[in-house]
């Protein structure tokens, strides 16, 4: 019989990411697939490299992606000061603002209070009266978001309801130890793959029964309210490390899809 108090076998990095953290490792795996996959093409931003007053020298960076089909713009932002313990890794990618297809998020961080992510597609209609989207859309998420449970060492984070009023139910939204944050790979990939092969043909009967939304419209209000300074206290953190003035261009460039000045800047 096997020995049940030995310890799991804990996944193995591919070759090249040894010298990455955990968290930055899992965002440029995700980042580097998602990207590859939809076609996506990199557009310089004023954020290639991100500095403070509080520290010297660079202490991020944003890669800014833009598509011409149902991505409509994909956003990887970098907060790395080594000073606090800040490594954290977002990646962000959005479906056209009139189509159907949900965001993909996915962040990873490490704190000096251990390692978190927050893993969801963000909904774009209302889930409870269009059954067929939800089913189509998370019901293959089901199975991976249970999993979640079985791994050891992950934690439900303390969000609170108004957050996760912006999210789905099948979000994923976890502290864990350093083992528990790289078993979350092969969830982020289920995750992932089942978003590109929506992105790659989005199921007609789903899109249809959610032409009673005004998608754009109701994205444009979905997105200032996810990236609100009021509703998310993370922006206050921000605002400390990077300034007002730069913080608030981030986010702009998160609502609108596109650094401000630029074409797909609607605000």
């Amino acid at each position: 019989m096997p020995d049940r108090t030995a310890p799991s076998p804990q996944p193995v990095p591919p070759a090249g990411e040894a010298a990455r953290t955990p968290p930055a490792a899992l965002s440029a795996r995700v980042l580097d697939r998602l990207t590859a996959v939809t076609g996506v093409t990199e557009s310089p931003t004023p954020w290639a490299e991100l500095t403070g007053e509080t520290f010297p020298g660079q202490v991020g960076s944003v890669r800014y992606f833009t598509g011409s089909g149902p991505v409509a713009s994909v956003v990887h932002i970098s907060l790395v000061v080594p000073a606090i313990g800040l490594d954290s890794h977002m990646v962000f990618a959005f479906g056209a603002a009139d189509g159907p297809l949900p965001h993909f998020t996915l962040d990873a961080v490490h704190t000096g209070e251990g390692y978190a992510f927050h893993l969801d597609l963000v909904q774009r209609a209302d889930l409870a009266s269009h059954p067929l989207y939800t089913d189509t859309v998370y019901g293959p998420l089901t199975a991976a978001h249970g999993s979640a449970a079985e791994i050891p060492g992950l934690t439900p984070a303390a969000i609170g309801p108004r957050q996760r009023a912006l999210m789905s139910p099948w979000m994923l939204v976890h502290r864990a130890d350093e083992a528990a944050l790289r078993a979350v790979g092969p969830l982020a990939e289920s995750y992932l793959q089942h978003w590109l092969t929506l992105a790659g043909a989005f199921p007609s009967g789903a899109a249809d029964e959610v032409k009673d939304t005004d998608l754009a419209d109701r994205d444009r209000r979905l997105r200032s309210a996810l990236f609100s300074r009021e509703i998310d206290p993370v922006w206050a953190q921000v605002d400390r490390l990077l300034g007002a003035a730069t913080t608030d261009a981030l986010r702009g460039l998160l609502i609108t899809g596109g650094p401000a000045g630029t074409a797909r800047d609607d605000a």
